[in-house]
């Protein structure tokens, strides 16, 4: 899962970017309004969900949201606001935010929230995925070969768990690191190539029948 925060205060975005991070998530902040609002705009389709501050500079946040929900985008906002008062939310949620966090808050609480609002998807995903031998059971975070569990690393369960719910389909590094990494993770790097390399020694897959490199392009994972 992927999410943008769009708040002004560096610190609090980069906070609470590796909070998320160590949960799982691959996670882009911006620091401003208008930033936030063209982001949304250009790449929604890349985001899971929106943590969206009230108080911006050049933009609000109760502008954004309005913005977002008229263009038809039907990406997730948790609102972020330092303002508890019933009219300051009930504005949020009337221009179609889906939750409110009051700050300061509990890193605990966000994750619940986050986690609330993404069991409600608009088109329900599957929970455990499977490609020839092997199953992925995304609820306890395991995968099994041949029902013998095999035990991966967060970001090479996030690596399968994509390359899964995409199969058959090629999928290119920069799709892959915008995806399972960060929007700003440097394309050249081979940190796609390492962990596919792990995976295919962990899945015994030294030919790449089930993890299947097309060369010049990127990677697959066949059903």
């Amino acid at each position: 899962m992927r999410i943008l925060i769009i708040e002004d205060q560096e610190n609090i975005a980069k906070l609470v970017k590796d909070g998320l991070e160590a949960e799982g998530f691959a996670v882009d902040y911006v620091l401003d309004g208008e930033a936030g609002q063209l982001r949304i705009e250009l790449s929604h389709q890349d985001y899971d969900l929106i943590l969206l501050d009230l108080m911006l500079p050049k933009k609000d946040g109760i502008e954004i949201c309005k913005f977002v929900r008229e263009k038809k985008i039907n990406t997730p906002i948790l609102m972020l606001t330092a303002k508890d008062g019933i009219e300051d939310i009930t504005a949020g949620l009337n221009v179609g935010a889906d939750d409110y966090l009051v700050k300061p808050f509990s890193f605990q609480v966000l994750i619940a929230r986050i986690r609330a609002i993404l069991r409600r998807p608009k088109v329900s995903l599957p929970v455990k995925l499977e490609a020839q031998n092997i199953l992925l059971d995304i609820t306890a975070k395991k995968l099994f070969k041949n029902n013998k569990e095999i035990k991966l690393t967060l970001k090479e369960f996030n690596l399968l768990e994509y390359l899964m719910r995409n199969p058959n389909r090629v999928l290119n590094r920069e799709q892959i690191l915008s995806n399972v990494w960060d929007f700003s993770f440097d394309s050249f790097s081979n940190v796609v190539d390492v962990h596919i390399t792990n995976l295919r020694k962990k899945l015994g897959d030294k030919t790449g029948k089930i993890l299947e490199t097309v060369h010049g392009v990127g990677y697959k994972i066949n059903a």
